[in-house]
């Protein structure tokens, strides 16, 4: 996977983001906050986790289903792996 590596660092920090994220909505669960300051929260996580992924996938088609060195198996397998990802993503 050395297209993650070239970008290893960029998505710690999204990750590390997405878990201060978390920590802040159990935090504000704890405080008993408003329903809907907690949904907002819940959103924001959401559309970070959204992001992150759309990230990994973008790199996944680039380096897996359409470089152009790659055989037709090897296309074949890509595009395997990310279809067997996005409908366990998407249920």
């Amino acid at each position: 996977m050395s297209h993650i590596v070239r970008e290893k660092q960029k998505l710690i920090n999204r990750v590390r983001r997405i878990r201060g994220q978390s920590e802040g909505i159990e935090r504000m669960l704890e405080e008993e906050k408003g329903c809907a300051e907690v949904m907002h929260a819940i959103a924001g996580m959401r559309g970070a986790i959204n992001g992150l992924m759309g990230e990994i996938i973008e790199d996944h088609i680039l380096s897996h289903v359409a470089a152009a060195d790659l055989t037709q198996a090897e296309r074949e397998e890509g595009a395997a792996e990310l279809i067997d990802v996005l409908r366990s993503y998407l249920k």
